[in-house]
Protein backbone atom coordinates (compact mmCIF):
# COMPACT_ATOMS: atom_id res chain seq x y z
CA UNK A 1 0.00 0.00 0.00
CA UNK A 2 1.61 2.97 -1.14
CA UNK A 3 0.87 6.41 1.35
CA UNK A 4 -0.93 9.17 -0.64
CA UNK A 5 1.13 12.28 -0.76
CA UNK A 6 0.27 15.15 2.28
CA UNK A 7 -2.29 17.48 0.89
CA UNK A 8 -2.39 20.93 2.13
CA UNK A 9 -5.47 22.88 0.65
CA UNK A 10 -6.77 25.41 2.65
CA UNK A 11 -10.23 26.04 3.95
CA UNK A 12 -11.52 29.42 4.99
CA UNK A 13 -14.53 30.01 7.08
CA UNK A 14 -15.80 33.74 7.00
CA UNK A 15 -17.38 34.81 9.65
CA UNK A 16 -19.52 38.33 10.06
CA UNK A 17 -22.48 40.28 10.37
CA UNK A 18 -24.39 40.67 7.35
CA UNK A 19 -22.99 43.52 5.52
CA UNK A 20 -20.20 43.33 7.02
CA UNK A 21 -17.95 43.13 4.04
CA UNK A 22 -17.48 39.17 4.24
CA UNK A 23 -18.17 38.63 -0.07
CA UNK A 24 -16.05 41.86 -0.20
CA UNK A 25 -13.18 39.97 1.29
CA UNK A 26 -13.63 36.76 -0.36
CA UNK A 27 -13.81 38.87 -3.66
CA UNK A 28 -10.24 40.88 -2.92
CA UNK A 29 -9.02 37.63 -1.52
CA UNK A 30 -9.75 35.70 -5.05
CA UNK A 31 -8.36 38.73 -6.90
CA UNK A 32 -4.88 38.50 -5.11
CA UNK A 33 -4.55 35.47 -6.21
CA UNK A 34 -2.63 34.45 -10.00
CA UNK A 35 -5.25 34.55 -12.36
CA UNK A 36 -4.85 30.95 -12.75
CA UNK A 37 -5.20 29.74 -9.97
CA UNK A 38 -8.45 31.85 -9.41
CA UNK A 39 -10.03 30.24 -11.71
CA UNK A 40 -9.90 26.61 -11.31
CA UNK A 41 -8.19 26.50 -7.56
CA UNK A 42 -10.97 28.23 -5.85
CA UNK A 43 -14.59 27.31 -4.71
CA UNK A 44 -16.93 29.73 -2.72
CA UNK A 45 -19.72 27.90 -0.91
CA UNK A 46 -22.26 30.59 0.44
CA UNK A 47 -25.93 29.53 1.67
CA UNK A 48 -26.77 32.97 0.20
CA UNK A 49 -27.14 31.32 -3.13
CA UNK A 50 -30.07 28.80 -2.63
CA UNK A 51 -32.49 31.59 -1.86
CA UNK A 52 -31.13 33.49 -5.23
CA UNK A 53 -34.66 32.58 -7.49
CA UNK A 54 -34.60 34.23 -11.02
CA UNK A 55 -31.65 36.40 -9.75
CA UNK A 56 -33.68 37.52 -6.68
CA UNK A 57 -32.63 37.27 -3.22
CA UNK A 58 -35.81 35.69 -1.53
CA UNK A 59 -35.12 35.09 1.85
CA UNK A 60 -36.97 32.19 3.12
CA UNK A 61 -36.79 31.05 6.67
CA UNK A 62 -37.81 28.05 6.36
CA UNK A 63 -35.57 26.81 3.66
CA UNK A 64 -32.75 28.17 6.16
CA UNK A 65 -31.79 24.25 7.65
CA UNK A 66 -32.27 22.93 3.86
CA UNK A 67 -30.31 25.16 2.57
CA UNK A 68 -27.17 25.60 5.10
CA UNK A 69 -27.13 21.30 4.91
CA UNK A 70 -27.05 22.13 0.80
CA UNK A 71 -24.15 24.51 1.53
CA UNK A 72 -22.23 21.96 3.91
CA UNK A 73 -22.54 19.17 1.34
CA UNK A 74 -21.03 21.46 -1.26
CA UNK A 75 -18.23 22.29 0.68
CA UNK A 76 -17.79 18.67 2.00
CA UNK A 77 -17.61 17.78 -1.84
CA UNK A 78 -14.87 20.27 -2.83
CA UNK A 79 -12.57 19.51 -0.40
CA UNK A 80 -13.05 15.67 -1.42
CA UNK A 81 -12.12 16.79 -4.72
CA UNK A 82 -9.04 18.81 -3.49
CA UNK A 83 -10.00 21.97 -4.33
CA UNK A 84 -7.04 23.57 -3.12
CA UNK A 85 -9.02 26.71 -1.54
CA UNK A 86 -12.51 26.05 -0.33
CA UNK A 87 -14.48 29.41 1.31
CA UNK A 88 -17.64 29.02 3.28
CA UNK A 89 -19.00 32.30 3.10
CA UNK A 90 -21.66 32.54 5.53
CA UNK A 91 -22.55 34.55 8.68
CA UNK A 92 -20.96 31.77 10.75
CA UNK A 93 -22.43 33.63 14.02
CA UNK A 94 -21.77 30.84 16.61
CA UNK A 95 -19.29 27.79 16.12
CA UNK A 96 -21.62 25.23 16.09
CA UNK A 97 -22.51 26.45 12.91
CA UNK A 98 -19.34 26.46 11.52
CA UNK A 99 -18.07 23.33 13.09
CA UNK A 100 -18.69 20.52 10.72
CA UNK A 101 -17.10 22.43 7.99
CA UNK A 102 -13.52 22.41 10.11
CA UNK A 103 -13.87 18.83 10.72
CA UNK A 104 -14.42 17.92 7.33
CA UNK A 105 -11.82 20.33 6.06
CA UNK A 106 -8.93 19.25 8.80
CA UNK A 107 -9.88 15.22 7.96
CA UNK A 108 -9.12 15.88 4.44
CA UNK A 109 -5.72 17.83 5.32
CA UNK A 110 -6.60 21.31 4.84
CA UNK A 111 -5.25 24.31 7.35
CA UNK A 112 -8.08 26.04 8.31
CA UNK A 113 -8.61 29.55 8.73
CA UNK A 114 -11.08 31.41 10.48
CA UNK A 115 -11.95 35.43 9.34
CA UNK A 116 -14.20 37.33 11.14
CA UNK A 117 -14.93 40.83 9.17
CA UNK A 118 -16.19 43.20 11.14
CA UNK A 119 -16.56 43.74 15.05
CA UNK A 120 -20.01 42.76 15.52
CA UNK A 121 -20.47 44.11 19.12
CA UNK A 122 -19.30 48.22 17.77
CA UNK A 123 -22.36 50.11 17.27
CA UNK A 124 -21.14 52.17 14.37
CA UNK A 125 -19.83 49.31 12.70
CA UNK A 126 -23.83 47.64 13.24
CA UNK A 127 -25.20 50.91 11.78
CA UNK A 128 -22.66 50.31 8.64
CA UNK A 129 -24.02 46.89 8.03
CA UNK A 130 -27.51 47.91 8.14
CA UNK A 131 -26.50 50.61 5.43
CA UNK A 132 -24.73 48.49 3.31
CA UNK A 133 -26.13 44.96 2.98
CA UNK A 134 -27.63 43.37 0.15
CA UNK A 135 -30.61 41.67 1.85
CA UNK A 136 -32.09 44.83 3.42
CA UNK A 137 -31.52 43.61 6.86
CA UNK A 138 -32.74 46.02 8.81
CA UNK A 139 -30.69 47.24 11.80
CA UNK A 140 -33.10 46.35 14.62
CA UNK A 141 -32.40 42.71 13.29
CA UNK A 142 -28.23 43.26 12.66
CA UNK A 143 -28.43 44.68 16.55
CA UNK A 144 -29.78 41.49 17.46
CA UNK A 145 -27.57 39.21 15.47
CA UNK A 146 -24.63 41.14 16.85
CA UNK A 147 -25.78 40.54 20.12
CA UNK A 148 -26.22 36.75 19.32
CA UNK A 149 -22.79 36.55 17.61
CA UNK A 150 -19.81 34.30 19.56
CA UNK A 151 -16.50 35.04 20.86
CA UNK A 152 -14.44 32.79 19.53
Amino acid sequence: MTKQTDFQGLAIIMRGLPGSGKSYWVDEYIKSLPKSAADEQVKVCSTDEFFYQEGQYRFNPKQLSKYHQLNLTRFIHAIANKVPVVICDNTNMAQWEFEGYCKAAKAEGYQVQIQQVGEPQNKEHQLLCADRNKHRVPLASISRMARAFEVI
